[in-house]
């Protein structure tokens, strides 16, 4: 019988009370820590029950626990919404910071729905890779999560998201980190964002376990392959670079005044910011500024802008700074909004002089009621579908030939997939193998006893060594065949014949021999 080394310490502890006290005592159980107290004694003794695991948290799994899991039938899924299927008002509803991306995941996981888990958001898209070997009650599972998470109905998030599974969920992730589902086809932000949900889902509080985090590096080989491979990314723009694109579009009609002219601010300084200005410097524009809650950001940004004259202004300074500024492009992670109509008119920015706001972020960090205050021109990243039509256009050759390389990564994966079908039959095939062995050698062993007693333990274990020998070769033939790729009924038919081949239904009995296995009615 197998203790918990909690209840092996709690026994230890308590007969080293004695008889006056073992039966008067308390015992807790706190953050892996056990205390037993008497009442005549207040000194508590403590053990450290290392092996246990503390409530709420997720035991990391162990190799051979992950593939037996990842046999049973797990089938990938994903579920989610992007600028394609939902308006910005949804998404940035479900948003997830990316340090949050694993919690969100262990959450999913802890419904006992799912198996394995991983969170991917961007300010284009918020999706859920997950596998399960029932697809019915993890669906119901995901959704519910985020209907709670977001504050939306089942029905409503029902009516924006879209929901894929298997080889069509396998194909979303390769089109997703090849860059083809973006809203920018080919642009490299996107191949990025799908390796750190790889990287964070084999992390020691990830859940990616060994189907999804397989799926996932997967993709970001795909992505890789796609950019090296193609001229998709050649010329391509991101998000930033269309917002840039877009303002010199309709700088003359908006304000009145060609792109050129036009004083500029941007509001944080993360990634976003800095390829704003990569693109802005691209048009010859050398004065901006930037405004953010600290100084270490931007003056980072100064330093590789040195050609770029780089104005940096705190928080305080932010009304002021749109208050001279022609256009002002916000890019910052917070969950509220920066600019709305009231705070406009508060600070006589409302029919004033042209103003235009172009907003990158999810969520959003200029409300929709500001494309109601006269002379204020506002966009958001929806708005920017028109500007980067043409640039589909552009690579309709080249998607197809990426195409035909994620298609190459997808059929490996899925090769993959289908391969681990066969390790309950190999690790039949290795049991029944060694229990036979074992049998047989226990045998030898003891006839070579009776007829040569002197035989010393190194002699005795090369004839273990023997014995193991022979039947790893043995087995190698018919276990390399079973994991060689084949279509899904060629495996079935070749796990069958092995089955019967070496009558793996049957058990080894005490004398070493196969016994049939009694079956269930």
């Amino acid at each position: 019988m197998k203790f918990s080394t909690i209840a092996v310490g709690t026994a230890i502890a308590i007969a080293s009370l004695g008889e006056n006290h073992a039966s008067a005592f308390s015992i807790t159980v706190k953050n892996q820590l056990t205390q037993v107290t008497t009442p005549s004694s207040p000194t508590s003794l403590t053990m450290i029950a290392s092996n246990e695991i503390a409530p709420g948290m997720k035991r990391k799994r162990t190799k051979q626990e992950r593939l037996e899991a990842a046999s049973k039938g797990l089938q990938v899924h994903v579920v989610g919404l992007s600028i394609h299927h939902a308006s910005v008002e949804v998404r940035e509803k479900l948003a997830i910071a990316e340090a949050d991306w694993n919690s969100a995941a262990n959450s999913i996981v802890s419904t006992g729905a799912v198996s394995e888990a991983a969170i991917l958001s961007t300010c284009n898209r918020f999706e859920v890779y997950y596998s399960a070997s029932d697809a019915r009650q993890a669906m119901a599972a995901v959704t519910t999560y985020l209907a709670e998470r977001s504050g939306l109905s089942v029905s409503v998030l029902r009516k924006n998201l879209f929901m894929l599974s298997g080889d069509d969920a396998v194909w979303h992730v390769m089109r997703v980190s090849g860059g083809l589902d973006s809203l920018i086809v080919g642009e490299g932000q996107i191949l990025s964002q799908v390796r750190q949900c790889h990287l964070h889902s084999i992390e020691d509080d990830g859940c990616g376990g060994k189907v999804l985090s397989r799926m996932l590096n997967n993709a970001v080989c795909a992505g890789k392959r796609v950019r090296s491979e193609t001229a998709i990314a050649k010329g391509s723009v991101s998000i930033s670079s269309a917002a840039v694109e877009l303002s010199e579009m309709y700088s003359l009609s908006d304000l009145n005044i060609p792109f050129s002219e036009a004083r500029l601010a941007v509001v944080g300084a993360g990634k976003m910011t800095r390829l704003l200005i990569t693109h802005l410097a691209s048009r010859g524009l050398k004065e901006i500024t930037i405004v953010n809650r600290s100084m270490q950001r931007p003056q980072e940004l100064q330093e590789q802008f040195p050609d770029v004259d780089i104005d940096i202004r705190l928080v305080d300074d932010l009304w002021d700074v749109i208050g001279r500024s022609d256009i002002v492009y916000t890019a910052t992670s917070s969950t509220g909004y920066l600019i709305d109509e009231a705070l406009l008119e508060e600070n006589g920015l409302a029919g004033g002089r042209p103003l235009m706001l172009v907003d990158i972020s999810v969520p959003r960090n200029i409300a929709e009621d500001c494309k109601m205050v006269p002379s204020v021109a506002a966009y958001n990243v929806d708005d920017l579908k028109a500007v980067v039509a043409k640039n589909t256009a552009m690579r309709q050759r080249e998607m197809i030939e990426a195409e035909i390389l994620l298609r190459e990564e997808a059929a490996a994966f899925s090769s993959w997939r289908e391969s681990l079908s066969a390790v309950p039959t190999i690790n039949q095939l290795q049991e029944k193998a060694n229990a036979l062995r074992r049998k047989e050698l226990e045998k030898c062993t003891k006839k070579l006893n009776s007829s040569n007693p002197n035989l010393t333990d190194k002699e005795l274990e090369a004839v273990e060594r023997l014995s193991r020998g022979i039947v790893n070769k043995l087995l190698h033939g018919p276990m390399t065949h079973l994991r060689k790729t084949e279509s899904i009924e060629d495996k079935k038919a070749t796990l069958k014949e092995l089955s019967a081949m070496f009558r793996l239904e049957e058990e080894v009995n005490t004398n070493g021999r196969v016994k049939p296995t009694s079956r269930r009615k």
